[in-house]
Parts: structure tokens; sequence; C-alpha cells
């Protein structure tokens, strides 16, 4: 797949009339963001049809409404200017937005296959790839957030997102990409409009109100040093741990449970264990089924140890709560480690991984903020002791389809940093409130072997 660069631009956040230059920030990282200094960018891609998208209608009138509407957003959302440094003299590491600081856009075009590319079919990552940004990182420095605006002439375009997860959460970027959205619509309707975005697409970036009472930052410190040092890495250091190296042979596909494949697997469940209550959310039961096709596709020893585990947004159920537009991150993960692969591989592996979602979630209510480093201690740890580690990217209820920036909502969103791991993404269905798509990541041949099992298990009589 051939992309051309057309152009790097530094988009920066508007100012004030009454302001020459966007003030200065230092935000220090809280024990919710430290954990993700060890992981790579999370990449997600936007894929808008526009068939009167040609080069010069393009040029002229979408790519100056994006960029203006960028900067209008990022007024509201400054850390995503700025990058991640780790002063010496400081005993953990801050975001620092400096004067004239913006985010990164690499505008592109290509001759590609734009509805190949934004389908649901199997397609290969490499080539998903070349549509997402770079998000230059080092020892001593990473930076927060970058884009890659991508035309396919009379196609579409699509928009790459590139974001440090210690900056933010997936409910934080959602958030920003709606916002932008918001402005650019807004300012298409009606430019001599000044843009203001609602309260709920506006952070609250008062760090304040999450206050470390117990040391558990340097808990978090403690664990991010140590998986440093076992990777032969300075531990101070803001570099990632080892990419995970790609075949030609990885591709990405998305998968749909509709509204009706979820009430049928639901009633499944309750025909099996009717007197127990359960947790039978959408999420649980997309998750649960799911990875039940995953550990069947792998196959193998039935006694092998496999694993799963996913991240609850945690604002509601911190005391007192923080605002649902707190920006930054508030994930506690939930996991279990300790199951062999032929809990999930017989005819009551679906019913099984239901229940254990199912108590996962339930426990979430009950988590003390205190056993948050020793979550996450215990999820670094079973990555090396599972032969197989399910975790979960995004979320049914994040909203990424609402994302309208005045040429309608995007044809498709798709996860692609899912590919360093044995990770799955979720989002609401495009088009039918209830159902869910499913992003999965794997190599071709075992790819074939899940969508067979996730699509001849739902015809399956409960």
């Amino acid at each position: 797949m051939t992309l051309h660069v057309l152009e790097v631009a530094r988009v920066t956040p508007a100012t004030d009339s009454d302001s020459d230059s966007v003030r200065s920030l230092a935000i220090p990282l809280t024990f919710f963001d430290l954990p993700w200094l060890v992981f790579h960018p999370v990449k997600r891609l936007f894929f808008y049809r526009l068939t009167e998208s040609t080069h010069e209608h393009f040029h002229s009138f979408i790519l100056p409404k994006l960029k203006l509407s960028l900067s209008l957003a990022l007024r509201n959302y400054l850390p995503l200017c700025g990058r991640i440094t780790w002063d010496p003299n400081e005993p953990k590491p801050s975001i620092v937005v400096s004067q004239n600081d913006g985010v990164s856009v690499t505008i592109a075009e290509t001759a590609a296959d734009f509805s190949h590319l934004s389908g649901y079919g199997q397609r290969p990552v490499s080539e998903l790839h070349t549509l997402l940004p770079e998000l230059p990182v080092s020892d001593d420095s990473a930076s927060a957030f970058s884009l890659q605006i991508t035309l396919f002439p009379n196609q579409g375009f699509s928009i790459g997102v590139a974001a440090h997860h210690a900056v933010l959460d997936g409910k934080t970027s959602s958030m920003f990409i709606k916002a932008w959205a918001h402005s650019c619509k807004q300012h298409l309707e009606n430019e001599n409009r000044a843009v203001s975005l609602p309260d709920n697409l506006t952070p609250s970036l008062d760090r304040s109100l999450l206050t470390d009472l117990t040391g558990i930052d340097e808990k978090m410190i403690e664990i991010v040093r140590s998986l440093k040092q076992s990777n032969n890495t300075n531990e101070r250091s803001l570099s990632p741990l080892p990419a995970r190296e790609l075949g030609d042979d990885v591709v990405l596909a998305t998968l749909v449970l509709s509204r009706d494949d979820i009430d049928r697997l639901r009633k499944r469940v309750k025909s099996q264990i009717p007197d127990r209550p359960l947790h039978l959310s959408t999420f649980v039961i997309a998750y649960a089924y799911a990875w039940t096709c995953y550990v069947k596709a792998r196959g193998g020893d039935g006694d092998r140890s496999v694993g799963f585990l996913f991240s609850g947004d945690f604002r509601e159920r911190l005391d007192p709560p923080l605002p649902s537009t707190y920006f930054g991150n508030c994930v506690f993960p939930a996991g279990s480690y300790d199951q062999k692969a032929a809990d999930f591989a017989e005819e009551k592996g679906f019913v099984n991984a239901v229940e254990i979602l199912s108590n996962l979630v339930k426990g979430l209510s009950s988590r003390r903020i205190e056993t948050i480093a020793k979550a996450f201690r215990d999820g670094f740890d079973s990555l090396g002791e599972s032969s197989q580690l399910g975790t979960i990217a995004g979320s049914n209820r994040l909203g990424v389809y609402e994302s309208d920036f005045g040429w309608g909502r995007p044809v498709k969103v798709d996860v692609v940093s899912i590919d360093q791991g044995e990770a799955m993404s979720m989002a609401e269905r495009r088009d039918e409130s209830g159902g869910v798509e499913m992003g999965m990541c794997l190599k071709k041949a075992e790819m074939d072997l899940v969508v067979s099992f996730f699509n001849n298990g739902l015809h399956l009589q409960s």
C-alpha cells in the first residue's frame, strides 16, 4: 500500500483574544496513570466516507475546517499538546505543556481501497498501521498525542489517533474526539457563531480531586521500575517495553453481535444456571463469548493456563466520586488468571466465562483503591505465566460512532493497537442499538478458526 505524506503540521490551541500564547502546565501523573508508562500508544482509526472528497475540495475546504476545529478543541484539552517528562529531582513523571506546544498532524494521501480498509472483514494490520501516526518517545520524553489525516480521493478520509495511555484512558480519548467533531460541525453550520463545548465534552483537569493518601504512587513507581529492570531498561526511562513483532500474515477483523444475538446468548446462560444471580450486561455476554472462541481456536493442551482481564471505569466508584469528565486515567483492572483452557473450550465454556466475568464486574464496586497496585502487579505477572491472556480495549459505552465532524458519522472505527497482545476491542454497533462490534487481531489461520467458532456458536440451541 502506497502512502504519500504531504505535510506534517503542528496545530496549537486557539488562544483567547486577551492572551498571546497558551499557558504552561505541569501535571504530575497519578497512580492511575503510572502503570501505563510501560505500554505502547493506543492507536485508533476513524473512517469517514465522503465521495465528494476530491483532492481540491479536501485541501481547500475539509482540511482547513479540521485543523481550525482541532485548534479550538485543544483549548480545553491542553495536556494533549504536551509531553511526559521525568525531572531527576521529582519523585514521578509529569505531563508538561510549554508555550507554543501543539499536536503533530500528518497529512497524507493514498489510492488504496477505502471500502476494503474500512470494512469488517480481514485486513492486513500492516496496511492499517500505514494510516496511523507515530508518537515520538525516548528515554527522556514521550509525546502525549498525535494525529494523521489521510485522504482517499473521491472515497473519503481517515483520522488516525495515537495516544499515550499514561496521559488519558479510553473514556477521555473518546471524549476528545467527540469534542473536536462537535467544534468542527458547529463551525461548519455557522462560521460566525462562537464555538463552545457542552458540559459533557468539557474535561475536568483538576487533579486535586484525586489525592494519594496511602502511598500508592510509590508502589506504582516501584512496579514500573521493576518491569523496566527486568527488561534491561533504565528504570526511569519513558520508553515502553519492547514491541511485539508482527508477521505479514497478521490480520484485523471485526465480528458483530446483534442485539438479538446478545439476547439469545443471555437466555442460554439463564437456561443453564437459572437460580444464580448474575451480572448479565452486554459487556459481560459479548466478552465471554468472544473469549471462549479465542481459547477454542488456540486449541492445545486443555490444562494450559489461561486468563483474561479488563479495566473498569472507576470515576463514579471513588469516594467522593470524580466528575464523569475527569481528564486522565481512572480505570481499575480486574482479572482471572488461574484458569485452564478446558474450562472455556468445553460445552459449558461460555457459561463458565460469563460466571467469572460477572463476579469480576460485581466485585469492582467493593474494590478499595488501596488494592490497585496489587491488581496491576497481578496482571503484569500473569503475562509470563499464562499461555493465553486476553484483554479488552474500549467498551460498548464509549459512543465512538457519535463523532460526526459535519460530514456524517464514521463508517468504521478500529482499535489497531490490539495487535500488541491477546487483545480484543469492543464498541457499540454502528447501526443498531444494543449490538456490539468486537475487533480481533490474529494470524490469518487462527482468525479463520475464531470466525468459524464465533459464527457457528450463535446458532447453537440453548
